[in-house]
């Protein structure tokens, strides 16, 4: 089976979601970006419980490039910590699989 990642972040504007999510496909970093939002978040931040409304953006990407989208993220998001989680694909149909790991391939890859 093909090694896909599902990937999601969180920012706190509709704005840099749209562009987390069109700039890591543009760049082929992720197939496919969807942005949700917005949603109602608590977490700790500077040593105290923060309620804060965000926007998520989930990627799809080939597990090989997850490194590169990484750092796309951390480059592109506004907050000093940004959450990043990457959750294994364990199954999917066949054909949306091979999809993402070819829209994942930039020329010359």
């Amino acid at each position: 089976m093909l090694e896909i990642l599902q990937v999601v972040t969180a920012t706190d504007t509709r704005a840099e979601a749209d562009r987390l999510a069109q700039g890591s496909v543009v760049s082929r970093l992720a197939a496919s970006a969807q942005v949700d939002g917005p949603l109602q978040s608590v977490y700790w931040w500077e040593g105290k419980a923060t309620p804060a409304e965000e926007w998520r953006v989930t990627m799809k990407t080939a597990a090989d490039r997850y490194q590169e989208l990484e750092a796309f993220i951390i480059e592109n998001h506004s907050y000093e910590t940004p959450g990043i989680l990457a959750t294994a694909v364990v199954r999917g149909s066949e054909k949306y699989l091979t999809w993402v790991m070819n829209e994942t391939r930039p020329p010359g890859f």
